[in-house]
């Protein structure tokens, strides 16, 4: 099973750049359910409760066509949700393929304790009768961290595993995690203009 990484951002655009990258995720985790692949939210960065950057994670087979399909410029034509004087009506996202480079140093699951709980918010009335939700903490340091993305308790736990892994790299090199944080920034740069795909409406429907 092949693994790809994409990161999604709105770069230093408004509110509806962010939804935008809302909705561009959304449209690729359902393209991505149609053809079997497997599609996992790895990283956010958020801005007013809405992302301005979100990496995800694709498993499955045969993906470089939806991949490429999505590579470049997005445009969201509609007018704002959040200003309905403003007279903009074009909202640009890019869709990048992301690296996340060597593992150089692996988390050993000996030094990860689980405990689970009922997990909350969306699903339904059945999100709540199982413990599907997982907190993971990392002995030697005590970091931990709590996921209740999915209803399936083992997706869960590998969640709070990448998750888990990516706080200890942080806490390993604040001066690596600082240049980190600047090709961050060199890489949410947005091309506008001469866009891939163009959706068109608050239902988001491709032009």
């Amino acid at each position: 099973m092949n693994e790809r990484y994409l990161q999604i951002s709105s770069g230093r655009g408004p509110k509806e750049c962010n939804m935008a990258v809302r909705l561009v995720v959304d449209r690729i985790s359902s393209e991505c359910s149609r053809v079997g692949v497997e599609v996992t939210e790895i990283e956010t960065e958020e801005v007013d409760g809405l992302p301005c950057s979100l990496i995800v994670r694709l498993r499955g087979k045969d993906m470089d066509q939806l991949i490429d399909h999505w590579i470049g410029t997005i445009c969201w034509v509609c007018k704002s949700p959040f200003r309905p004087l403003h007279k903009r009506k074009n909202w640009f996202v890019e869709v990048k393929t992301y690296h996340p480079g060597k593992k150089e140093k692996v988390l050993d699951v000996k030094d990860v304790y689980f405990q689970t709980m009922r997990s909350s918010g969306a699903g339904g009335q059945h999100v709540n009768k199982v413990s599907s939700g997982v907190r993971a903490t990392h002995a030697p340091t005590g970091i931990s961290v709590q996921v209740m993305d999915t209803r399936s308790q083992l997706q869960n736990k590998e969640i709070a595993m990448l998750r888990l892994a990516a706080r200890l790299r942080d806490l390993e090199s604040v001066e690596l995690n600082t240049a980190k944080e600047q090709k961050w920034k060199n890489q949410i740069e947005v091309t506008r203009g001469q866009a891939k795909r163009v959706f068109v409406g608050q239902k988001f429907i491709e032009n």
